[in-house]
């Protein structure tokens, strides 16, 4: 007769568990994995890796083949890509995409049912406007803690000395750039904003050269085309400055510095009080060391009134 198929030993238990806990549960984990590891994959495999981070949301939400199409490889990448993480196939990787977006991007009307939970009622529209007030108050006290002075600076400088300064910044991240081009208009900065209605982004990159600078700003979920524009000026040598929300942003590999700045929120809802006030005070500290002292020769020809 044949062996009994032998039972499973504690050994094979432990080495079982063992992988189980190299598994990474969560996004955080297998993006802080995918950067650890991404210089030792094999090219098809970073081309998703670098397509999973960028897209996020594609992944969560796209099919096998659709994905692969994006990402210019074979469907079956993908499940060696997720095997490589210790995901049993892709559909198994996917759920990690789609279970980060139900826990940091709720849809609206649950941010609203949200706050029913808090107990605010249509009728307590003051207690909403005092949540938004501590949400706002909370963000302001963590970024004084969280921006290095040193860096500061060294972002400073390097707007400082642009000739012309591109601003990139989309949808939740727009009104960053769009209160920056407004006062480096009044401070006589010369600036550009990427994103027009002509649809000629690609011709305005053009224009930038290793004389200019760029500041970009994107928040999860990150903006794609933020991302891929970031990283075109940074692969042309035309220094990035970047404000971000985590340290696994994928601006962050783009960038000669950046900054996270992680605003509170009131019933999933975030305002934009600490990035706002970041970007006025980087604003105003790049015009006030242009017209301290002498810029670099190569900084726009006419003098600063």
């Amino acid at each position: 007769m044949p062996d009994a198929e032998a039972a499973p030993t504690i050994e094979d238990e432990s080495d079982a568990a063992a992988t189980l806990a190299a598994v990474p549960q969560d996004f955080d984990a297998l993006k802080a994995v995918i950067l650890e590891r991404k210089a030792q994959l094999p090219k098809r495999l970073r081309q998703v890796a670098a397509y999973a981070l960028d897209q996020p949301d594609e992944i969560a939400f796209g099919t096998a083949a659709s994905i692969a199409a994006a990402a210019d490889v074979q469907p079956s990448t993908l499940v060696r890509f997720a095997q490589h993480f210790g995901f049993e196939g892709f559909s198994s990787l996917q759920q990690i995409f789609r279970a980060r977006l139900r826990e940091r991007n709720p849809g609206y009307e649950e941010r609203l049912r949200a706050l029913g939970d808090n107990g605010h009622s249509r009728l307590e529209s003051g207690a909403i406007f005092n949540g938004f007030v501590a949400a706002a108050h909370r963000s302001l006290d963590n970024i004084a803690g969280s921006v290095d002075p040193a860096a500061f600076e060294q972002a400073v400088d390097i707007l400082a000395k642009a000739e012309t300064i591109f601003l990139i910044a989309k949808r939740r991240s727009y009104p960053i750039s769009g209160y920056m081009a407004y006062a480096f208009g009044k401070l006589k900065i010369r600036y550009q904003m990427v994103g027009t209605a002509a649809g000629i982004d690609d011709d305005i990159l053009a224009l930038a050269g290793r004389r200019d600078a760029a500041f970009a700003v994107s928040f999860s979920p990150y903006t794609s085309e933020s991302i891929h524009q970031a990283r075109l000026l940074a692969n042309r040598k035309v220094p990035v400055v970047s404000l971000t929300d985590s340290a696994f942003s994928p601006l962050v590999e783009s960038s000669r510095v950046w900054f996270e700045i992680v605003e509170a929120d009131h019933a999933g809802f975030r305002s934009l009080s600490a990035s706002m006030a970041f970007a006025m005070a980087l604003t105003v500290a790049v015009a006030e060391k242009r017209q301290r002292g002498p810029l670099a020769s190569n900084v726009a020809g006419t003098e600063m009134e």
